[in-house]
């Protein structure tokens, strides 16, 4: 790599936009996948073991609980899209990814059959663990977002002072 290109790609912030518009399209895709009946069906008994997230079903109905969750989703993606412009946005959009991850984190606790039997338990993944334990790179991309744009709205502040 010649010394320019290594420059641009040092000086730059590509994975600040890297993380960003992954977790934008993760949030698309999930949040699209709520909408239908397969991905409401699928999420019973993640969200009936969950202490955080039981109400939902007695509350919206199986599929209206996935219509809230894609809802949800939609929303933190738009946000964290707008967020690449809107530093305030960015960090409530951030926000709101971090509160995320750490419920779909706690369902690793809570999901029946989270650690497969057949092989001794934990630390075997089984059942949804092995699918959501990926949450905790989400969930740490959401906090360097976060971290991002409160550092952007206090420059701003400061510049604003000045």
């Amino acid at each position: 790599m010649n010394a320019l290109n290594h420059r641009c790609f040092t000086q730059g912030n590509f994975e600040y936009a890297f993380m960003r518009w992954s977790l934008v399209l993760i949030f698309f895709l999930f949040g699209y996948s709520k909408w239908f009946a397969y991905e409401a069906n699928a999420l019973i008994p993640i969200i009936s073991n969950s202490p955080l997230m039981s109400w939902m079903h007695p509350a919206f109905g199986i599929q209206g609980a996935s219509y809230f969750l894609g809802t949800a989703e939609w929303m933190i993606g738009i946000g964290l899209a707008l967020g690449a412009w809107m530093p305030r946005v960015s960090v409530a959009a951030s926000m709101g990814s971090v509160l995320t991850y750490l419920t779909t984190l706690t369902l690793i606790i809570t999901t029946p059959d989270g650690w497969e039997a057949s092989a001794g338990g934990f630390p075997a993944m089984g059942g949804a663990t092995s699918f959501l334990v990926k949450d905790i790179v989400l969930l740490a991309g959401s906090i360097i977002l976060l971290k991002q744009g409160l550092v952007a709205n206090c420059n701003r502040a400061a510049t604003a002072a000045s």
